[in-house]
């Protein structure tokens, strides 16, 4: 037998680390970070899921509670100005600095999230493509091939 450590983070299920991980998805909290505050291996965690259906599904209702937690966010940082300083360094070594609204940062804290969770959640949070034939859509009309006649007079009166 090996007297050597184990690498790596420990791998400690319990229901108080469960619950922290649930509680913290459900806020938003990234899972690499919930681990890494908790000291738990991240790998540990989908093994743990794979392993246990009711924490698989425990986990997927927090992601869930935790994307709508996030689109709250958004309107939040969009309707929260946040004061700043812009230091521009001038050619001559000169420091002017300009105080103002940290617009560009919010709309990148925005956008990321937007973005992540249109991945994440594309059924709630993505962009609506719709897709000819669709439920919802008429059929795909298909003709038989036009006579370079037909062809001319329909392009000359619009159809």
């Amino acid at each position: 037998m090996s007297n050597k450590k184990r690498q790596g983070r420990p791998t400690t299920r319990t229901n108080e680390v469960e619950d922290a991980i649930c509680a913290g998805l459900q806020r938003g909290i990234p899972l690499r970070q919930l681990c890494r505050d908790l000291e738990v291996s991240k790998s540990a965690v989908y093994e743990w899921e794979q392993a246990d259906p009711e924490f698989a599904g425990r986990i997927a209702r927090a992601r869930v509670i935790g994307h709508d937690e996030l689109a709250e966010q958004c309107l939040e940082i969009a309707d929260t100005p946040v004061e700043g300083v812009e230091r521009i360094i001038k050619p001559d070594g000169a420091i002017e600095e300009r105080k103002g609204d940290m617009l560009g940062h919010r709309k990148l804290q925005i956008e990321t999230r937007m973005k992540l969770l249109s991945k994440w959640d594309p059924r709630r949070y993505g962009e609506k493509v719709a897709i000819g034939g669709a439920d919802d859509l008429p059929p795909v009309k298909t003709e038989t091939s036009l006579t370079a006649e037909e062809a001319y007079k329909r392009m000359i009166n619009g159809g």
